[in-house]
């Protein structure tokens, strides 16, 4: 149950954002203090709606035990309260998702690595067919899919690749999407009909900003290289591909998509700021993970989290026992936010279980 000094505490703190926002200050407070207005703007429109609720069931209350008034004003009140009491709950519960711990990330952007894993070939072309779901999927959401670097293989598959999507709360949606996805299929280049089961991984890191994590220079050691296309030639006559390595953590990061040793170095940056933050927010996740055992969202890149069945056109996620009879609209990306909702479903289910028990 909320309270009423949670409620009155969200709406005082909304007015005193508005107040200090108008009264202007520095261009940094302005952007901190805009993004928390922002957030918090659509749980105080909720609170404000359970607080207005509440004082009218408490007027119909008075007004139905009150032996003065007309009786079929009474009977209307009793009527209004008994719907008033029945839709109160579902705006309550709704409040109190919106006020469950967030997630800091969420709101950021996100690079996304896909690879191939065990089945050879397959695997390589069933990696392509999850970075074109993931492209399609950025495309319903209009978001913004640019790849940064791509490892093809012979037959058209890929062996790694790493895109950045950029958009509204891309990494509240695709964080869900780290871990082992299995296919079952028959190769095309099977001639027995025999279903063969490979795999690819994928990892979706938070793209981190400069303020996020500090990468000291003398941590780094970049190399540079001659780019090389398919088959070992050389692609270009200069030395443009990078690879820098943090020492501390050992992380290595290869970029050679550009003709420009800038932007290719550019490019590693950003992924390795992105892999560093990932690092640091699965050691934080970790010990808060030993807490409780729950694996939604855990993003343990080991674990195998869904299976894509063609031959039965099912794709299972394991986490939440979810099976949907929708293969080809979750490879055209359509199907995917079902998914993902009946995940975040259950993330916040857990959350408010956790919240209860230690309240």
């Amino acid at each position: 149950m909320i309270s009423e000094e949670q409620i009155e505490g969200i709406l005082k703190r909304l007015a005193e954002l508005e107040a200090t926002m108008a009264a202007g200050g520095s261009s940094g407070d302005f952007v901190r203090l805009s993004k928390e207005y922002a957030e918090l703007a659509p749980v105080a429109k909720k609170a404000a709606v359970i607080r207005d609720m509440r004082a009218e069931i408490a007027e119909l209350g008075a007004m139905v035990v009150d032996q003065g008034s007309d009786a079929e004003m009474r009977a209307l009140a009793t009527e209004e309260l008994a719907a008033a009491r029945q839709r109160l709950p579902a705006f309550e519960d709704e409040l109190q998702i919106a006020m469950l711990p967030r997630d800091a990330a969420d709101t950021k952007n996100a690079i996304l690595e896909v690879r191939a894993g065990t089945g050879g070939d397959e695997a390589a072309l069933f990696a392509a067919d999850l970075l074109r779901m993931y492209q399609r999927y950025a495309e319903i959401n209009g978001w913004k899919f640019e790849m940064m670097s791509l490892s093809a293989s012979e037959l058209g598959g890929i062996r790694d690749a790493v895109a950045e999507i950029t958009g509204q709360g891309v990494f509240a949606k695709l964080k869900y999407e780290s871990g082992v996805h299995r296919v079952q299929r028959v190769p095309e280049t099977e001639s027995q009909g025999r279903i063969h089961t490979s795999a690819a991984t994928v990892a979706v890191l938070p793209e981190a900003e400069e303020i996020d994590i500090e990468i000291n220079p003398s941590d780094l050691r970049v190399d540079t290289y001659r780019a090389q296309g398919a088959g070992g030639q050389h692609v270009n006559k200069t030395d443009s591909a990078i690879r820098i390595t943090h020492l501390p953590s050992g992380i290595v990061v290869t970029q050679q998509d550009s003709k420009s040793q800038h932007k290719n170095r550019a490019k590693a940056m950003k992924v390795l700021r992105a892999r560093l933050y990932d690092v640091e927010r699965q050691m934080v996740d970790g010990a808060r993970a030993s807490a409780r055992k729950e694996q939604v969202g855990s993003g343990d890149r080991s674990e195998r989290i869904r299976t894509y069945n063609f031959p039965q056109g099912r794709v299972t996620d394991h986490r939440i026992n979810l099976t949907l009879y929708k293969l080809e609209k979750m490879m055209s990306g359509e199907a995917v936010d079902e998914v993902v909702n009946a995940l975040i479903a259950e993330h916040q289910a857990n959350l408010l279980a956790e919240l209860e028990g230690h309240g």
